[in-house]
Order: C-alpha cells, then sequence, then structure tokens
C-alpha cells in the first residue's frame, strides 16, 4: 500500500484536536498535519533502505523447475 500524506495527515489531526473545537480551526490543523505528513512520507521515500535476507522463497515465470527458489544473499531496496 502506497503512503497517503492525507490519511497520515487526518489520522493525526484527530489525535490532537479537541473534540469541541471549532469546524474551522479542525479543518486548519488537518490541513496543517497533512502538510507535515508529506514532508514525513517524502523524508522515509528519500532516506529509507529496506534489507532482505538470504532465503526468501521466491517465483518467476518459465519452466516449472525455474518457477521455484530462493533469495541466495540479503538485498536492498527503497521504499516508493
Amino acid at each position: 500500500m502506497a503512503m497517503d500524506k492525507g490519511a497520515l495527515g487526518k489520522a493525526i489531526a484527530a489525535k490532537v484536536t479537541d473534540p469541541s473545537a471549532p469546524a474551522e480551526m479542525k479543518s486548519k490543523i488537518e490541513s496543517m498535519w497533512t502538510d507535515i505528513a508529506g514532508v514525513i512520507i517524502a523524508h522515509i521515500q528519500q532516506n529509507a533502505v529496506v534489507t532482505v535476507g538470504a532465503g526468501i522463497a521466491v517465483s518467476t515465470s518459465g519452466t516449472a523447475a525455474a518457477q521455484a527458489g530462493a533469495t541466495t544473499a540479503p538485498g536492498t531496496g527503497t521504499i516508493a
């Protein structure tokens, strides 16, 4: 699932906003946290590295013999 700044910002705003706050204030807080969430997500996407170990089962296309296997060494990837 892709990271969603709107959903993250809304969830954080709901946690930090007083339920009795005026609607206009809630909207401003939600907008602010959506912007902050966008910066957080961009930072994670630009800097995070995911490392996986050897031995993870994989499958590919081709003959039945070629379709089963496992990773043979650690690998790294990024978050999109």
